[in-house]
């Protein structure tokens, strides 16, 4: 092999996404490697596998919001990609190997009882997840085919300069040369924007504490007084990590009543959270059940034709106007065909004949609404997405205490919606909801939806109505959200909150539209990962490469043609590479991340879906395996532009 060229790669982050490609490069290298050498250098100050996020070290009381039964880091025969299939265990086939020997993995022992426990439709803990990316890390360094290595670097990388070979300067201090670097950026950093600085120096100026968005797992909430009220904005789940952390974390417990239910006893240093949201409601609990009916069949109306039907039309594509129609349809198709053939005690029409008007009719239309009431006489059976988005919206109430017992009763109803079988076609909802973000980056790839929308309606709208409806909590966690209430640590401020600094009074403020009361704190807590913004990031090697203009951000042209800026980091949408602030792909840079161009979803996936992660790691990987450390190609400009 010492005959042969040396490919290197450096590898910014050694998650679960990094680590991915890593597998990918594993499997496309028989075919593409040939007799070469490819060394991969692994940089992460964090544990490789798991990384960050997913590092050991964290909180036990910190959940996963999947089931194991619906994680895994394997390809399966449903992947549409180059490269080959690769099989492995999901999490839950992964738990059941070494619980019976047939592998070999070492469980702490302070997880053990969770872990000989785990069944398929539990909610493992963080910590348990890292133990099965630490061994799929270790499994694919192992089985690494002759030609590849990998190095290890245990340090946060700090600045790149670029070569040919690019030199990858680390915080200890080292330095590495690598033919070319991936960077595999999760959420970012940043620092707090314009609205949280002035929040910032007013808490200042009065005394308070004010804690801007961030990882709740990285931030040290130690010096929120116990006793006192708090305000808190964001209701997902980040708010759902921060309440355990304040509650159960200091020292509470939760008692299971023989009734069903939680009651939970105080420890005394708990804060009274004060929590509200543009919604007013906590994100939609998991479900607890699968589907019964025949199998979905999707995507179905927001497929490759449909977007090559939405591209044939002359000017910019409108997110809302044109784009979610056909997503509302898909998510209907799927939710009735659940219904229909899960459910047929529940409706009064034949599949095939409300199938085949439902597919001729236009999403919103009078005449699908009549359709769908003469076929389904229960109108909790039928699918409202508006009512779903804003289920307060307009509703106004008389007190807090008024609106406190209307969010319980929201609560406890969706909790039992999702544990009861007989609503399954929420679940037919929730696969379509994958299938679509599944198919969103061949429409970004057309370069045709308009700036505006794309920033406020499919990154912004968009994408807190998937959180808020497919990515919720466990549904213990609404149930100790219940218990908290109940013991009068929790109350909910309403929808459409506003928090304002109030200089008379020194305090912060929030009020709501749904009802007059406002409620007061010296400490605001902002529950939620900061937005993507790279002018903010604080990240040292994005802060160097953003300073040295080889990392812009990404922009998108506006209905009259002036670029407005996205937030993300810019990147070439074909094949990852890096733009610079010239419009310039990076030859020898690359960036994966949900906060690039791409808008790569999460580093793992349910299996048997067709991941897009599994198909942007393998067109990735495949690009990396091509290119020669001896062939340098010259730059490729292009637009900045998704």
């Amino acid at each position: 092999m010492a005959d042969h060229p040396t490919f290197t790669l450096a590898v910014v982050g050694a998650g679960p996404r990094g680590v991915g490609v890593l597998e990918r490069l594993s499997a496309n290298a028989p075919e593409l490697l040939g007799d070469r050498r490819f060394v991969v250098h692994l940089i992460d100050p964090f544990p490789v596998g798991p990384g960050r996020v997913w590092r050991y070290e964290q909180s036990p009381l910190l959940r996963m919001n999947s089931m194991p039964e619906d994680v895994t880091m394997y390809t399966d025969d449903s992947v549409r990609m180059e490269g080959p299939v690769a099989p492995g265990p999901s999490l839950i086939e992964w738990t059941r190997e070494v619980r019976s020997g047939s592998l070999s993995f070492p469980v702490p022992e302070d997880l053990r009882a969770e872990f000989d426990a785990l069944a398929s439709t539990d909610f493992p803990t963080r910590r348990l997840q890292s133990l099965y990316l630490r061994w799929f890390y270790e499994k694919v360094r192992a089985e690494l085919p002759r030609g590849i290595e990998v190095v290890e670097h245990a340090s946060a990388a700090v600045a790149i300069e670029d070569g040919p070979p690019q030199r990858v300067r680390l915080a200890d201090g080292s330095e590495l040369t690598a033919d070319a670097v991936l960077l595999t950026v999760g959420h970012l950093d940043a620092t707090p924007d314009r609205g949280e600085s002035a929040l910032a120096a007013f808490a200042e100026r009065h005394e308070l504490a004010y804690y801007p968005a961030g990882y709740t797992a990285d931030v040290d909430y130690s010096g929120v007084p116990a006793g006192e009220p708090v305000l808190v904005r964001g209701f997902g789940l980040a708010f759902v990590d921060l309440m355990l952390l304040l509650t159960e974390g200091r020292g509470g417990r939760f008692e299971d009543l023989p009734g069903g239910g939680l009651r939970y006893h105080p420890s005394g240093a708990e804060p009274v959270l004060h929590v509200g949201s543009r919604r007013g409601v906590p994100y939609h609990a998991k479900t607890g059940y699968r589907l019964r009916g025949k199998p979905l069949q999707l995507p179905r109306f927001f497929d490759s034709y449909a977007i090559d039907a939405l591209c044939a039309r002359p000017g910019p594509i409108d997110f809302r106007a044109d784009v979610w129609p056909l997503i509302a349809k898909e998510l209907a198709w799927a939710y009735y065909t659940e219904l229909f053939t899960g459910h047929p005690d529940r409706v009064v029409m034949d599949f095939a004949v409300f199938a085949d008007r439902f597919a001729d009719l236009p999403w919103g239309t009078a005449e699908m609404e009549a359709l769908v009431v003469s076929a389904i006489p229960a109108e909790e059976d039928r699918l409202d997405l508006e009512r779903l988005d804003r289920p307060f919206g307009g509703e106004h109430f008389e007190s807090v205490e008024e609106f406190g017992k209307a969010v319980r009763e929201y609560v406890e109803a969706d909790l039992a919606r999702r544990a009861d079988q007989r609503f399954s076609a929420d679940l037919g909802a929730f696969m379509a909801l994958l299938s679509v973000v599944g198919q969103l980056p061949a429409l970004l790839m057309t370069g045709r939806l308009s700036a505006a929308s794309q920033v406020a309606d499919m990154d912004g709208w968009f994408r807190g109505f998937f959180s808020f409806y497919a990515s919720g909590p466990p549904p213990r966690r609404l149930e100790e959200l219940l218990a908290l209430a109940d013991a009068g640590l929790v109350s909910f401020l309403g929808a459409d909150l506003l928090v304002t600094a109030d200089e008379n009074t020194g305090e912060f403020a929030a009020s709501s539209s749904s009802f007059p009361d406002v409620v007061r704190a010296r400490t605001l807590i902002e529950a939620r990962l900061p937005e993507a913004s790279v002018p903010r990031v604080f990240d040292t090697l994005l802060r160097q490469m953003c300073d040295a203009g080889t990392l812009t951000e990404e922009t998108v042209p506006d209905a009259l043609g002036d670029d407005q800026p996205s937030g993300r980091i810019a990147t070439r949408i074909t094949d990852s590479r890096l733009l610079d602030e010239a419009g310039t792909a990076h030859p020898r840079r690359f960036a994966m991340g949900v906060h690039t161009s791409i808008r790569s979803p999460g580093a793992f996936t349910r299996p048997r879906t067709n991941a897009i992660m599994f198909r942007q790691n393998d067109a990735l990987a495949r690009e990396l395996l091509q290119l020669s450390p001896d062939d340098q190609p010259t730059a490729v400009a292009g637009p900045i532009t998704s």
